[in-house]
C-alpha cells in the first residue's frame, strides 16, 4: 500500500545536492494581523460553555419633564442588550515521514511547526474579518448607492460622513488596544477611531486632502504595525488580509480601477474594496491569548496503532474561535474602488 497523498515525503522536498547554501531557510511572507487589537475580548476559559456572551447596558432616557411637587418620579428600569455567539472549532494537521525527520538537511519539523502557527493566525484573522464585513452599517464611496454602483476611491467626505454617524450614535474613540503579547493585556493609545483595509488602498488614501503620514505624527514611534497615517479623526491600518469582492461594481466598467486584482487594458467591472471603521467596543473576539487559545501538537514518528514501525509523524493545531459585532452603529464598512495606476 502506497503512502497517502497528504503525507509529506522525502520525494516532496528533495535535499540540495550542489552549490553552497545558507544555513537559514528563505523567509516566508506572512500577513499582518490587525483585528485582534481593537476588539472587546472574551477570553476562552477552561470547562466553559461553547457560547460567548457580551452584555451592553442601555442608556437611560433623558429626564426632561419637570418634577411635580410631592410626587416622586415613576423611575426607570435598568435594561441591557445581550449579544451571543457560538464557538466553533478550527484546526488542521500536517503529516510527514520518519525519513525526513531522520535524514533531511533542513529543519523540516521546525519549519512545519512555524507554518502551522502562521496558518492558525491567518485562519482566525479571516474568520473575524468575514464576520465584521457582514455588518449592516455600510457607506459607499463618493455618493454611490450600492456595491454595484461604486466607482470611486475613498474620499475625505466619506470619512467625514462616518465620523458624523459615529458621533450621532455616541460611538467613543478607542483609547486602549489589545497588547501584542502572549498575555491578556491592553496598552494605551491616543483616543481616535481606527480604520482597517487592504494595502492596495495605500496610494488612494495618501492622495486624500489632509492625509497625515505616520512620519509627520508628533511621535511617530507610537504608530502601530501597518499604520500608514490618518485621515481626519481616523487612523489607517492596512494589511493584505482584507480581500476585495472581485469585479463586484457591475454598473461601472473601465480601466481606471483594479479589476480581478490587476490593472486591465480593456473595460471591465472594478473590484470593490472596503475599509472597516471601528469605534470602542464595536465588536467582540476570543483573543489569541490566555488559556488554550491555540493548542499546538507535534508528534515525532513513533510506533502507534496502524503505524507499527513509527513511519509517520505530524504537526497540528486547533482552536475554538468566534467573533461578533456588538453594536452595528459603532462599526462602518466603506466600500470603494482602488485606482489602477496611481499618479503623483
Amino acid at each position: 500500500m502506497g503512502i497517502p497523498a497528504n503525507v509529506t515525503t522525502y520525494g516532496d522536498i528533495s535535499p540540495r545536492t550542489a552549490g553552497a547554501v545558507k544555513a537559514r531557510l528563505l523567509e516566508r511572507g506572512q500577513h499582518l494581523m490587525v483585528v485582534e487589537r481593537f476588539g472587546q475580548v472574551d477570553p476562552l476559559q477552561k470547562n466553559k460553555t461553547k457560547s460567548c456572551k457580551w452584555r451592553r447596558y442601555n442608556s437611560f432616557p433623558r429626564a426632561i419633564q419637570p418634577l411635580a411637587e410631592g410626587i416622586p418620579p415613576a423611575g426607570q428600569k435598568l435594561t441591557y442588550t445581550d449579544i451571543t455567539a457560538t464557538l466553533e472549532q478550527y484546526g488542521d494537521a500536517y503529516k510527514l515521514t520518519d525519513v525526513i525527520v531522520d535524514t533531511h538537511e533542513d529543519r523540516v519539523l521546525q519549519e512545519m511547526t512555524d507554518l502551522a502557527g502562521e496558518c492558525a493566525a491567518e485562519t482566525i484573522e479571516t474568520i473575524r474579518i468575514n464576520i465584521l464585513k457582514a455588518g449592516t452599517n455600510v457607506f459607499y464611496a463618493n455618493g454611490a448607492t450600492s456595491r454595484e454602483t461604486v466607482s470611486s476611491p475613498p474620499t475625505r467626505g466619506d470619512f467625514r460622513l462616518i465620523y458624523r454617524y459615529f458621533k450621532n450614535n455616541k460611538a467613543r474613540e478607542i483609547s486602549q488596544i489589545i497588547a501584542a503579547s502572549a498575555k491578556i493585556s491592553t496598552e494605551p493609545v491616543m483616543p481616535s477611531y481606527f480604520c482597517m483595509g487592504h494595502t492596495n488602498l495605500d496610494a488612494d488614501i495618501r492622495s486624500i486632502p489632509g492625509f497625515i503620514p505616520v512620519k509627520n505624527y508628533a511621535d511617530s514611534t507610537k504608530a502601530l504595525p501597518g499604520e500608514i497615517g490618518s485621515v481626519e479623526q481616523f487612523r489607517i491600518i492596512l494589511t493584505p488580509m482584507f480581500e476585495p469582492w472581485l469585479q463586484a461594481a457591475t454598473s461601472a466598467s473601465g480601466t481606471d480601477y483594479l479589476s480581478g486584482g490587476v490593472e486591465v487594458s480593456s473595460p471591465a467591472p472594478p473590484d470593490v474594496y472596503y475599509l472597516l471603521c471601528v469605534a470602542r467596543d464595536a465588536y467582540g473576539i476570543v483573543p489569541l491569548q490566555g488559556f488554550n487559545a491555540v493548542t499546538p501538537a507535534v508528534v515525532n514518528p513513533k510506533p502507534a496503532a496502524g503505524d507499527p514501525l513509527g513511519q509517520i509523524g505530524w504537526v497540528s493545531w486547533k482552536t475554538y474561535q468566534t467573533a461578533a459585532i456588538l453594536n452595528e452603529a459603532w462599526i462602518a464598512r466603506l466600500e470603494c474602488c482602488v485606482t489602477a495606476r496611481p499618479t503623483d
